[in-house]
């Protein structure tokens, strides 16, 4: 179901924005990422980490380093319950540009999402346990649990671009 479900990012992400003008990617209120940025945060998100695992999945199996209560409860509530919450600042290396190109972070996103679904093709049932990418908030993640991750934060950030656009 999560597979699906990520499959679908480029258009839950993307499909409001099709055939919209630059001006509309580009509108946002004051102080509030564009549309333009959103889709470029997630992005550099989507296509990051896809790029780690993809340099490690020739790696031996590895084990998840112990993660403090902190990470345990946001994994709880964030990526089991689905609860996120709003204001968090995103990591420093997921910031979008003042004003990106949306062809170009239209076709990194697609391109993350494409080097996701080919590395679940390699690399699951086998790896889904013992190969991990760190994630800021949640600790060591799984090629699964960054999976969800990506389906929960592309759909939260995606009710913020169609709010952008009704707007």
């Amino acid at each position: 179901m999560t597979l699906d479900r990520f499959t679908a990012i480029p258009d839950v992400v993307l499909g409001p924005l099709a055939g919209r003008p630059d001006a509309d990617w580009h509108h946002a209120p004051p102080g509030k990422w564009t549309p333009a940025q959103i889709v470029h945060h997630l992005a550099i998100s989507v296509d990051g980490s896809s790029r780690v695992f993809q340099e490690r999945r020739a790696k031996p199996p590895m084990r998840r380093r112990p993660r403090p209560l902190r990470q345990r409860l946001g994994h709880l509530v964030y990526l089991d319950i689905g609860w996120i919450p709003s204001g968090r600042p995103a990591p420093t290396v997921t910031e979008p540009a003042p004003h990106p190109d949306a062809g170009a972070v239209e076709r990194q996103l697609r391109d993350g999402v494409a080097r996701f679904l080919g590395l679940a093709r390699e690399l699951l049932p086998a790896r889904q346990e013992d190969l991990f990418v760190k994630h800021p908030a949640f600790g060591d993640l799984t090629l699964p649990e960054w999976l969800r991750f990506h389906v929960r934060h592309c759909g939260h950030h995606a009710k913020q671009i169609r709010a952008r656009l009704a707007s």
